[in-house]
Formats: structure tokens, sequence, C-alpha cells
């Protein structure tokens, strides 16, 4: 082993002071470590709203489901088909009263909103029939598949002026990925110029409630998810949107392939974009590769660079500092170089959604963004070239 080497990650490994704060190797200043405290929070303001839940084919339901009550929903009925879901979703949720079907929740007068983590394909779907009943929709991503129903969803949405949402949980459910929100718009690091999002996830995801241990027979099916920028990579073209500011993008490359899975044909593991909207460029990876060895489900990261310094959001683990758990912000900026724990911090989505439900506003995520982010995900997909890699 060479021996600069080896006293260098010595060095970074034992070289922690009082407080959590660290010393780089390389930095003449000092990065200062800080957990933000709560600010600002708000009591929830209970039964604001009535909502229901149709369709739990995937976990992700019980993360929408806690935003929406924190937001001050009432959680009052359920329909799904598995009887296995069902029970495990009641047991949580016991105030749920489980209907006999779509209906019965549909024609319900006194229920504002309609949550949904069906199968990717019938998503939209449904959607569309829960705008044409007067209600408003949140749907897992990727909560539209194909260009075609895109078309089909803006156009009852426009006619129906109701909401249809997609929890982009990557930047909505993170609470680093929050707090570097509120650090670009007070101007932290000047104007962003790029993001760079890093997004590997687990398939054998047996970590916390929202995991699959097993996968469903949906999953391998390209045609039943969309394919994997489609998929998981919706997060991403949400969080390059919403951190450059751009209301306009293309497509400048896209590749996917099926790298690691001969058995699965219909299935995609790996998948790369780079984009060039009117407000900063951006590169996007996903991929299905997280080892078993890894803590949790993906390593996912996102860097943000502005013209005054820049930001990496250490989403779910951080492997290199010997810090616990994620949430984990880091920036450097002209004056400062920081790591900020933001385990604490308030997550605003769901009271906004349900803001917006009452007030017909856009304080959440305004329309179009939401569906410029899955146009991007679709023509990113659509034109994707195949990846083909030389066997050893």
């Amino acid at each position: 082993m060479n021996q600069s080497n080896s006293n260098r990650r010595k060095f970074l490994k034992n070289a922690s002071v009082l407080s959590g704060m660290y010393l780089l190797s390389g930095f003449k200043n000092e990065l200062r470590s800080e957990t933000i405290p709560q600010t600002n929070t708000k009591p929830i303001i209970t039964n604001r709203i009535k909502f229901a839940v149709i369709n739990i084919d995937h976990p992700h339901i019980y993360g929408m489901t806690d935003a929406i009550k924190r937001g001050g929903g009432e959680l009052v009925a359920l329909y799904a088909k598995q009887p296995d879901l069902v029970a495990a979703f009641l047991k949580l949720y016991p105030e749920a009263k489980l209907a006999k079907n779509e209906n019965e929740i549909l024609e319900d007068p006194a229920i504002h909103l309609v949550l949904s983590s069906g199968i990717p394909d019938e998503r939209a779907p449904l959607g569309i029939r829960v705008m044409k009943h007067g209600k408003d929709y949140l749907t897992d991503k990727p909560g539209i598949i194909t260009l075609e129903q895109l078309a089909a969803v803006k156009k009852v949405q426009q006619e129906t002026k109701r909401i249809y949402s997609i929890m982009y949980s990557e930047r909505f459910e993170n609470k680093a990925t929050e707090k570097a929100s509120k650090l670009v718009a007070a101007g932290a690091i000047g104007q962003v110029i790029q993001t760079v999002n890093l997004a590997p996830h687990r398939i054998n995801n047996g970590i916390g409630k929202t995991g699959l241990a097993v996968r469903p027979d949906w999953f391998w099916d390209k045609k039943r998810f969309g394919g994997i920028l489609t998929d998981i990579g919706s997060h991403q073209f949400d969080q390059y949107l919403h951190f450059t500011g751009s209301t306009e993008a293309e497509v400048l490359m896209s590749q996917v392939g099926n790298v690691h899975h001969p058995d699965k044909p219909l299935f995609e593991d790996f998948g790369d974009v780079m984009l060039s909207g009117n407000g900063g460029t951006g590169y996007i990876r996903v991929d299905w590769f997280t080892p078993d060895g890894l803590d949790t489900w993906g390593d996912g990261r996102l860097t943000i660079l502005g013209t005054d310094g820049f930001i990496e959001v250490r989403k779910n683990t951080d492997i290199a500092s010997g810090l616990k758990g994620g949430n984990h912000l880091y920036m450097a900026n002209k004056t400062e170089m920081v790591h900020i724990d933001c385990n604490n911090e308030v997550l605003p989505f769901g009271p906004l959604l349900v803001d917006d439900v009452l007030n017909r506003t856009e304080t959440a995520m305004s329309q179009k963004h939401c569906f410029l982010a899955t146009e991007l995900a679709l023509k990113a997909q659509k034109k994707a070239k195949a990846l083909k890699l030389k066997k050893p």
C-alpha cells in the first residue's frame, strides 16, 4: 500500500473535533458542522379535508398518506383489490373505511382528494376518472408513463381545473433536499448553473415500510412501469427543473440498458440523461445497482453548482464521513464551508397541497412544473439509445 495514501486515510478518519466538526485535507478553512433546529413550525389543524386511497400496489402510499395527514387531511376510505395489502394498510391506518369498490369513493361528495400508488400504467387512467368526478389527485411516481397518457391527462385537467399532482418524494420527502431549496432560494450559492443527480436504487429492498423485498411481476415489464427514465428518473427531472428554475428544457442525450438482468428482457437497470434548459443544465443517472453491503436502498446524491458556490446533498447515507443516517448537506460558498444535519427540517409538501385543495392555488407545485417534469422524462425515455456494453 502506498504510504502517503495510507497516512491520508488515517488522517481523514481521525481528524474530528468537538461538536462534530471535521477538518478536510487540502482545505485551509474549517468545515463547520451544525444541526438546524425546526423553525416556524405550524401546528397541524386536523380534518381540514377528507381524503381517500385507491390502489396500493407500491408501499410509497404510506409516505404519501403521512404527508397529507401532516397537512391536516382526514383519511376516510380505502379501496384496493389485494387482501394482504389492504390488511397491512388498515393496520397502520384503522380510521380508513374499506370501500366496496372504486366508485364508492369517487361518488362520495365529501371526499376532496384521492391518493394512489397503483401499478404505474393504471395511474393516469385513474387520475382522469378522479378529476372527472370533481376531485383532486395525488399519485405516486411515475404518475404518467406515455406521451399519449400525458396528452389525455392534460386535456381533462384543463377541462376540470382539478389538481393532478405527482409525489416526487426524492425532493418533497427528503429533508436535506428541502434545506437545499431554501439555501438556493436565498442566494447562498449564487445563480444555479447545473444540477447533477445520481439516483441508485436497490431491487430487493426490504428496508423500511416503503421497501419491497420481493418485486411483483409488473416491476419487470417496461410496458407496465414505463422504463427506467420514466420511472425512477421522474424524480430527477423534477429536481432539475426546480433547482435551475427552468421553464423550458430539452433532452440532449439519453441512453438506457439492461446490463445485468438477461433473464428479465423487458427490464431496464441503467439510464442516464443530459439536459439543457433556460435556467441551467443537468445530468441524471439512475440505476438498480445498489449493493447489498450498503446500509440503505440507495446512495442518492444531488450536486447543485452555482456561480458563487456549490451544494451537495447526501440523501440517504454518507459512507465517507462516518456520519450516520441520511439528510446530510454540504455547502461551500464565498464565506464558508459547512456541513448541515437536516434531520430536523420541516417537510412542507403535504400542508401546502392541502392548502391548494382548499384554496385552488399552486403553492405545493405548479401544474405546469408537474407536467413538464413528466414530459421531459417521457421524451428522454422515448429517444433513449440502447446501451450496449462489451461482455467480458
